[in-house]
């Protein structure tokens, strides 16, 4: 069967990383490649395929929410109808809750564990088959990903989970030429916060390592390039990623406390 299309995929692309990432490969396309920017909010992503239009870039939206199994569905039919030839999947889509897991809503944690955990899986099978040798997967997870983290423990554990999976999922496509990479910036302005902290404030020890979202994308599609499994944005995040390996969990929560103390 004759395939599609060269296109790149991109979840959460209505805000915050997704979109910036569709934003900065636009320019990069070959003739006749597409975006495909999957999200829930129509309005958002077709403000977004207009603005690639007006870069001569063809973006096309498919309005769905990952957590629905109908939409997975749709997608793969979608892909077995026009067998795209799949360059490059973005799994930016994610959400979080900070809080005590006691005062958070069982929908909230499910939601949770489904879309950062679930959907992203579901995602990378769906793909794959539709991916050759020097294409690419970028997972977005988290430096929450490195330790536990006292309240915002869900997340953390998800975003855990994100990191071992692309890990595992890169070995596994290394013999095919597929590079997968895991994206691990600390805090990221972005609209995440904003939805994370509609319970509780962000801790102090976050806003002070906020990073930029468009140079965490910049650095997240370069290590990709360079075939790396894991992209780290910012020196106190590696530091980070190096002390999670070498101190208990105790000693982190310390230093937790005695930041948010000052």
């Amino acid at each position: 069967m004759k395939q599609g299309r060269h296109v790149i995929l991109i979840t959460g692309a209505s805000s915050g990383m997704g979109r910036e990432a569709a934003l900065q490969l636009a320019g990069r396309l070959h003739r006749g490649s597409e975006l495909w920017l999957v999200a829930r909010r129509r309005d958002r992503l077709t403000e977004l395929s207009e603005e690639l239009g007006s870069r001569g870039v063809r973006g096309r939206v498919l309005c769905g929410d990952l957590l629905s199994p109908a939409f997975l569905s749709e997608l793969d039919e979608r892909l077995k109808s026009e067998r795209p030839v799949i360059d490059m999947l973005i799994n930016a889509s994610g959400f979080g809750k900070l809080g005590a897991l006691s005062d958070m809503d069982e929908s909230h944690i499910s939601d949770m564990i489904d879309l950062n955990c679930r959907a992203l899986s579901l995602m990378c099978k769906l793909c794959i088959p539709y991916m050759h040798r020097g294409g690419h997967i970028i997972n977005f997870a988290s430096a929450a990903a490195f330790c536990p983290q006292p309240w915002f423990a869900v997340y953390a554990a998800t975003k855990s989970y994100v990191l071992s999976f692309s890990e595992a999922l890169s070995e596994e496509l290394r013999s095919r030429g597929i590079v997968v990479t895991a994206v691990c910036p600390g805090p990221v302005r972005t609209e995440f916060f904003d939805i994370a902290e509609e319970t509780e404030v962000i801790p102090l020890y976050k806003r002070m390592f906020m990073a930029d979202k468009a140079k965490v994308v910049r650095l997240a599609l370069r290590d990709s390039r360079r075939g790396r499994r894991v992209s780290v944005y910012g020196g106190s995040m590696r530091a980070l990623r190096l002390a999670a390996h070498i101190l208990p969990s105790g000693v982190i929560f310390f230093f937790i406390r005695l930041i948010n103390r000052r």
